[in-house]
C-alpha cells in the first residue's frame, strides 16, 4: 500500500516543474537564437562558411550564457530563501509564542476552526518547528526550492541540443534559399519541442504549439528583416 502511495505521488507534474522550466527555456532559446542568427546572416550573405561559423559561435556563447545566467538567477533565489530561513530561526528563538500564533492563523485561514488550527500548529511545532514554518509561513518546500546547479545544467544542455539542430541545417542543406529552409526547420523543431513540453508537463498541446511557434516566427522574421535591410554579401 505504501509503495502504491509513493508511486501515485510521483506522478504529479509539479515534481517536474523546476527542471522542465529550465530545459524548455534552454531548448527554445537554443533553437530560436541559433536559427535567427543563421537566418539573419543567410539573408545577407550566400557564404556557407560565414553562416556556419556565425551560428556555431552563437551556439557556444548562448549555451554558456544560458547556463551562467540560470545559475546566477537561481542562486539569487537560493540566497533569499536562506536569508529568510535564518531570520525564521531567530524569530523562533526570540518569540516562539507569537510564531505559534502565526502558524495557527495560517491554518485557520485555510479553513480550519480556530481550536483545530491551534492544535495542528502545536503538534507540528513539537514535531518539527522550523520545518513547519519554512513550509507553511515562507512557502518553501522540496518541490519549489531553488537548485542552481540542476537549473544551470538543464538550461545549458537544452540550449546546446536545441542550437545544434539549426546548425545541422546550415551545414548540410542546400545553400539556395537557406533562410527559408532554416525558418521551416526551426518551426518544425519548435512544434516538436512544444509538443514534448506539453506532454511532459500535462498541459494543452495545442496552446503550447501555438505559443511557441507564434513568438518563434516573430523572432526569426525580425532577424531576417534585419539581414535583408543590410544585405551585406561577404565573399
Amino acid at each position: 500500500m505504501e509503495d502504491q502511495t509513493d508511486n501515485y505521488l510521483d506522478n504529479h507534474y509539479i515534481h517536474r516543474s523546476n527542471w522542465l522550466r529550465a530545459a524548455v527555456l534552454g531548448a527554445n532559446d537554443g533553437i530560436l537564437s541559433t536559427a535567427s542568427l543563421a537566418i539573419g546572416v543567410a539573408a545577407a550573405s550566400d557564404n556557407r562558411e560565414l553562416i556556419v561559423f556565425t551560428t556555431l559561435a552563437g551556439l557556444v556563447a548562448g549555451a554558456l550564457s544560458m547556463a551562467a545566467g540560470e545559475y546566477v538567477s537561481v542562486s539569487s533565489q537560493t540566497d533569499i530563501e536562506k536569508a529568510d530561513i535564518e531570520r525564521e530561526k531567530q524569530e523562533l528563538i526570540e518569540m516562539p509564542e507569537l510564531e505559534l500564533q502565526r502558524l495557527a492563523e495560517i491554518y485557520e485561514k485555510r479553513g480550519l476552526k480556530k481550536e483545530t488550527a491551534l492544535t495542528v500548529a502545536k503538534e507540528l511545532t513539537e514535531h518539527d518547528v522550523l520545518g513547519a514554518h519554512i513550509r507553511d509561513e515562507l512557502g518553501i518546500n522540496e518541490i519549489s526550492q531553488a537548485q542552481p546547479i540542476q537549473a544551470a545544467f538543464a538550461s545549458g544542455a537544452a540550449f546546446t541540443v536545441g542550437g545544434v539542430l539549426p546548425l545541422l541545417v546550415a551545414l548540410f542543406l542546400p545553400l539556395k534559399s537557406m533562410e527559408y529552409t532554416l525558418y521551416g526547420f526551426a518551426l518544425f523543431f519548435l512544434i516538436i519541442l512544444g509538443s514534448l513540453a506539453a506532454k511532459t508537463g500535462g498541459s494543452s498541446m495545442g496552446k503550447a504549439i501555438i505559443r511557441i511557434t507564434f513568438w518563434g516566427t516573430i523572432a526569426m522574421g525580425l532577424t531576417a528583416l534585419v539581414g535583408y535591410m543590410f544585405n551585406v554579401n561577404v565573399g
